[in-house]
């Protein structure tokens, strides 16, 4: 059994800074990942998403892998996310169970398919949580406005909030190619089937799709507030352009009073 454990440890990792510094059995790398082989069937997969993926590699040593890392990272979490996965080789035949798939051949291209599959959701398990906490601020404030009938956010929190917010999609929208199936398995009808099984086993592209709606929702509700809130800037306004034309329309009248 070769056990496969994903850590989001960040928002991001510089691929090109850190190769530079480990470049030691680098089995395949491009501006966005660095495959590691590092024995007879160990590997470690780095992602700039922010994930690190390890295949049968004991604890140690992933431990000394991410402190090695970790000055690599932008935004490093304070407690990672992790994900645990098992692969059974020499199997009869290809096979998807749950947190484990069987194979025939445990070949380096479906190793590295699998710890893909693997970083990828953990990588949606981030998304989706930094989504459902946007959905909570924005639901407290639709439920202040069902109940009280106004917004309870003043101009600025609520640009902070969407500065917030169009950071998450935009992080999203630049790894939206993590979501895609490799080169590879275009070429290779067996890698596709593990790439395609897998998929369906970690629920990808539902859970994809959860987070496209989450956000969808969100920047519905952000165009309600912001409207709002210039109603409510624009009510304020007029209420001052009537003070003050008031005010002028006094001091005539006085001045007229006062030259009787």
């Amino acid at each position: 059994m070769l056990p496969v454990v994903s850590y989001q440890i960040a928002d991001s990792i510089d691929i090109k800074s850190f190769k530079a510094v480990s470049n030691e059995g680098i089995y395949h790398f491009d501006a966005d990942e660095l495959f590691y082989k590092t024995g007879p069937e160990s590997y470690v997969y780095v992602f700039k998403y922010g994930v690190v993926c390890f295949l049968n590699t004991d604890e140690e040593a992933c431990k000394v892998f991410l402190e090695k890392i970790a000055p690599y990272c932008k935004n490093p979490f304070d407690q990672p996310l992790s994900e645990e996965f098992q692969v059974e080789a020499n199997a009869r035949e290809n096979r998807f169970g749950y947190n484990k798939i069987e194979i025939v051949n445990a070949d380096t291209e479906t190793l590295r398919l699998i710890m893909l599959n693997v970083s990828q959701s953990v990588a949606l398990d981030y998304f989706l949580d930094q989504t459902n906490l946007l959905l909570e601020e924005t639901n407290s404030q639709t439920l202040l406005l069902e109940k009280k009938g106004k917004l309870a956010i003043s101009g600025k929190s609520l640009k902070m909030y969407i500065g917030r917010t169009l950071n998450l999609k935009n992080r999203i929208a630049e790894n939206l190619y993590i979501f895609d199936s490799p080169p590879e398995t275009w070429e290779d009808e067996n890698l596709n089937k593990i790439d395609v099984g897998l998929k369906k086993t970690f629920d990808l592209q539902e859970r994809f799709r959860d987070v496209k709606e989450g956000l969808e929702i969100i920047r519905e509700n952000l165009e309600l507030f912001k409207d709002l809130l210039q109603y409510r800037n624009s009510t304020v306004l007029e209420w001052i352009i009537i003070i003050l034309v008031s005010a002028e329309v006094v001091n005539i009248l006085i001045d007229k009073l006062l030259k009787l």
